[in-house]
């Protein structure tokens, strides 16, 4: 193939060069490989590259600032950011930074060149953002879906657009969005949350717009609402699903105009706020069913973002047990526990139906009841060493009974192998083997999807293709 565009690989790690370089070799690109930043500065004075993949952690000049300089320098150059390090911090600063896109270590290749591909469509139409400032913020994980997550929130940071969060109870919804307004251009504005489920029905239009002194009983004197406090900042919406009928007319009015009527008054409020909605219920069903308005719930889906739960985090579970156990003990002004190796697994093993607020819950629980500093798999809760069982529908007899099914297979296969040694673990390997093909299949290669399905993190998927199908 006839080598077109210029691309050039900043990363102090030799293996990353060398791996990228041979992955380039038969593509459109010509590779330019640099150690350092200084190097990469030298070659600029003389040329040019069409895309810069960028490690993040150098030597000298991090990608961060290599990113600043060259904003300022080529602002029309897309760079594409690779860290081993990435964080919700690191992703905000990231494209905040004017960066294309990042690529998480380990990537797959396949997803480099795509990526690389995509940035070179992009140069060749469309310029680079400006960049912005970064804030601090609670989110944590390292596994595949919640870099999209941090992702989408690095996307939305130059923007005041209407979000809908989704996802599980307990996924951490209002987390996210706070996120999304700490690295807004809101942010020095007032953050303001309401759970729609947690407030009375006759109550919730006093709640949302206020009221005038005399409005109704009780009503001794003027209040504003959580739109009116929220004016110039974010609103976030939570349990949006059970928002009654009525109120969600107002809520469309306010969205739509900008202004609303606080209960009792006769002159108009006007407010510029950025609405952000979560929901655990699916309301295109609801729109369905007539209990959610049709045209607010286009209003607010500008962006969807859905929350993966915990089951689909398996990598992030060591790393959040470890971050609420040191917060909690500073929290108690006491050490922080630790978890034994059986203890820590019984957590990933665990499918966590409560999702991240289960996680931390059981976290607060073990540093006060567990008797001593490191936790065995024996003190942890009950559920979680033993989880309740789940009740499926029954099937039909001919179904649960056939000759052909799940047990009877394994019956056989363990009786065919009585003489042997090691027999769950070659079992184990050889379901994870056909598992693992069969998923492969199942989404075209899309590894992502495939981890998804199988209830691995994707790094994990990663791991087991080396391990079961080299």
């Amino acid at each position: 193939m006839a080598q077109t565009a210029k691309l050039w690989v900043l990363d102090d790690d030799a293996s990353i060069r060398w791996v990228l370089e041979r992955t380039f070799a038969e593509t459109e690109f010509q590779v330019r490989c640099f150690e350092q930043a200084g190097e990469l500065y030298q070659a600029l004075e003389t040329e040019q590259p069409d895309v810069l993949l960028s490690d993040i952690r150098m030597p000298g000049d991090d990608g961060l600032e290599v990113l600043r300089r060259l904003q300022k320098q080529l602002p029309e150059l897309p760079i594409v950011i690779m860290t081993a390090h990435s964080d919700l911090d690191t992703a905000v600063s990231v494209f905040q930074g004017g960066a294309f896109e990042y690529l998480a270590k380990p990537f797959d290749l396949d997803e480099a060149l795509a990526m690389a591909r995509k940035a070179l469509q992009h140069a060749r139409a469309t310029p680079i953002a400006d960049t912005g400032t970064t804030a601090e913020t609670q989110l944590i994980g390292d596994s595949a879906v919640m870099q999209d997550v941090f992702r989408v929130i690095g996307r939305l940071s130059k923007s005041s657009v209407s979000v809908l969060i989704t996802g599980e109870t307990g996924t951490g919804k209002e987390l996210v969005a706070r996120a999304l307004h700490q690295h807004s251009p809101r942010a020095k504005q007032p953050f303001v949350a309401l759970n729609m489920a947690a407030i009375p029905n006759e109550l919730i239009e006093s709640e949302l717009f206020g009221h005038e002194k005399g409005a109704f009983t009780g009503a001794d004197k003027r209040r504003a609402g959580r739109f009116e406090q929220a004016n110039h900042g974010t609103l976030f919406l939570d349990e949006i699903g059970d928002m009654p009928l009525t109120v969600q007319t107002r809520l469309l009015r306010v969205l739509a105009e900008g202004q609303f009527y606080p209960v009792g008054a006769h002159q108009p409020v006007s407010v510029d706020v950025r609405v952000i909605a979560a929901t655990h219920k699916d309301l295109k069903l609801a729109v369905q069913r007539g209990e959610f308005r049709e045209d607010l719930y286009h209003r607010l889906n500008v962006i969807q973002l859905k929350l993966p739960a915990l089951r689909e985090r398996g990598d992030d579970i060591r790393q959040l047990t470890q971050y609420f156990l040191k917060s909690v003990a500073q929290e108690l002004d006491i050490s922080a526990k630790v978890l034994s190796a059986d203890a820590m697994q019984a957590l990933m093993d665990y499918q966590w139906p409560g999702n991240v607020r289960q996680l931390e819950n059981v976290c607060r629980w073990l540093t006060v009841m567990a008797p001593g500093q490191t936790v065995q798999r024996s003190e942890l809760p009950e559920d979680i060493l033993v989880p309740a069982t789940v009740v499926s529908e029954p099937q039909p007899e001919s179904v649960v009974n056939t000759s052909d099914g799940w047990s009877d297979s394994i019956e056989r296969e363990l009786k065919r192998r009585t003489t042997q040694h090691d027999v769950l673990n070659q079992m184990s390997e050889e379901l994870e083997r056909q598992a693992l093909v069969f998923a492969l299949q199942k989404f075209d290669g899309h590894k992502q999807k495939a981890a998804r399905w199988l209830g691995w993190g994707r790094n994990t998927l990663t791991r087991k293709m080396k391990l079961l199908l080299t």
